[in-house]
């Protein structure tokens, strides 16, 4: 018997639930990938290069021409994607452990991914001449992988606003960038509203009524064409919340004021529930207040929340910067594997940004941390996927740092531990072995009493259990290089 379908509103909305496969999948891929990866200069190019004066700006002037000239609708032409291997990309992902997938569907650049009706400017017209969401679906089908979609679009009308400028120094002072050219008002928008003098540009939703339809037209195409199991926006529910200040306690804002948004949700949620008789797609968005982030799940951007929260709640994160970056330092795996453990522990998924360069390639940086996350689910997927929190999410004295775009590699002890359970299996990640090979856990209330202990990827260990303490014997050879897992089988 097929679902009621939602109604766009709070009321309806917030009776959704999360569908099993995203609070078992826990570790997914992104592909955030599109033109502005063409300079390899990393995120918010399009943006920066209309700001005189920063290293975009600059490194544009210098390598392409002067915006007035060059500007992002040329720049846009020169992605190729000519290397782009969806499928040889897929297969990798899956060894390395992801469970879904996620592809960018539009930036802040109102630049498609897809063959659009209502853009011109989209990867199977300019550039690449392909449906990158199309062939990155198709891919993500063939390994059984819940596809999703991320759109940017909501702020762009505000962020673009300075391809309206000009510079005010130097040989092209007064001479305005290529954004104020009719000819292509339709990709760069009709958004000089939101030029300031002091060019601080706001970057937050705009109240422009015909944005807002337009964008809502968008994402019913993209819903339409892909049938996503996750749609991601960056940023809140469109497109009320930065003006209509917070709702009383125990409350939902004004449906009207985020009709837009409730409208792309519920259709978004009804297409699902067309297809498969109940819901299983995922909203994700960033509003961290309950009565707005009730309409779907919330998403923290590199960063994390503190403790067992009782919803499923999401990370994105990225193995560098957003888009591929010459200059950018990349994490490292053992960072990438903590944080993961770190956040499964507390309900939470992690979506990772594997960057691609312009022709659709990726690294060998890229490729030694996907095959060493390969290495480590090899042994310890049993304590991650289809696991839930446990009574406690950890143990010991180290934790992250809870600060908004923080990811700061932590330096974990041997008494730092952290759960995930799965009926009476406790799984316990050391998030540093003991050089002596002793392991002692604290956290098992007197009555949960330990039937035995093996190690992930190893056999069974011996253990004893008194006063309060679980003290398990490690082996010399631990099977991962990073974060081991104990097995620990309650009575």
């Amino acid at each position: 018997m097929k679902t009621k379908q939602f109604e766009p509103t709070f009321e309806s909305l917030a009776a959704r639930e999360c569908p099993d496969w995203f609070r078992d999948a826990k570790f997914g891929i992104w592909s955030h990938w599109g033109p502005q990866s063409v300079p390899m200069f990393g995120d918010w190019y399009a943006r920066h290069m209309y700001v005189e004066g920063t290293p975009q700006y600059l490194y544009h002037l210098r390598h392409y021409g002067h915006p007035s000239k060059f500007g992002y609708k040329d720049l846009v032409k020169l992605w190729k994607a000519e290397h782009f291997d969806p499928e040889g990309l897929m297969a990798l992902y899956h060894k390395a452990g992801a469970r879904y997938f996620v592809a960018q569907a539009m930036h802040h650049d109102h630049f498609f991914n897809y063959p659009s009706k209502l853009n011109r400017f989209n990867s199977a017209e300019v550039g690449p001449m392909k449906d990158i969401c199309g062939l990155w679906k198709a891919a993500a089908k063939k390994w059984d992988m819940p596809f999703g979609l991320t759109e940017h679009m909501g702020a762009s009308f505000t962020w673009w606003a300075v391809n309206k400028g000009c510079d005010e120094h130097g040989p092209y002072a007064g001479v305005p960038y290529d954004g104020s050219d009719p000819a292509y008002r339709d990709f760069y928008f009709d958004n000089a509203e939101h030029l300031t003098p002091d060019k601080n540009y706001p970057m937050w939703y705009t109240k422009n009524k015909t944005y807002h339809d337009d964008w809502l037209a968008v994402m019913k195409e993209l819903i339409t064409r892909y049938e996503p199991e996750l749609l991601y926006s960056d940023g809140a529910l469109p497109f009320g919340s930065h003006w209509d200040g917070n709702a009383e306690e125990g409350t939902y804002p004004g449906n009207e004021t985020y009709r837009t948004g409730l409208e792309a949700v519920a259709c978004l949620y009804n297409t699902s529930i067309n297809a498969n008789g109940s819901n299983q797609a995922v909203y994700l968005q960033k509003d961290r207040r309950p009565e707005v982030h009730c309409v779907g799940v919330l998403d923290i951007e590199k960063s994390q929340l503190p403790g067992i929260q009782a919803q499923p709640w999401h990370t994105d994160t990225c193995i560098g910067n957003w888009f591929y970056d010459a200059k950018q330092t990349y994490k490292k795996p053992e960072h990438i594997i903590e944080m993961l453990v770190d956040i499964i522990s507390k309900n939470g998924a992690m979506l990772l940004n594997i960057l691609q360069r312009p022709d659709g390639t990726i690294d060998d940086e890229a490729h030694y941390i996907l095959d060493e996350l390969a290495s480590w689910f090899a042994v310890c997927a049993e304590g991650v996927y289809g696991t839930r929190p446990w009574r406690v999410c950890a143990e010991g004295g180290s934790g992250v740092k809870i600060e908004d775009f923080t990811e700061e590699a932590v330096a974990w002890q041997p008494t730092d531990f952290r759960f995930t359970c799965k009926g009476k299996t406790l799984f316990a990640f050391m998030m540093r072995a003991p050089e002596t090979r002793v392991v002692v856990i604290r956290s098992l209330a007197p009555e949960e009493k330990v039937q035995s202990v093996r190690l992930l990827g190893g056999e069974r260990l011996a253990f004893s259990q008194n006063f309060g303490a679980l003290t398990v014997q490690l082996p010399q050879e631990l099977p991962a290089k990073y974060a081991n897992c104990l097995a620990i089988e309650l009575g």
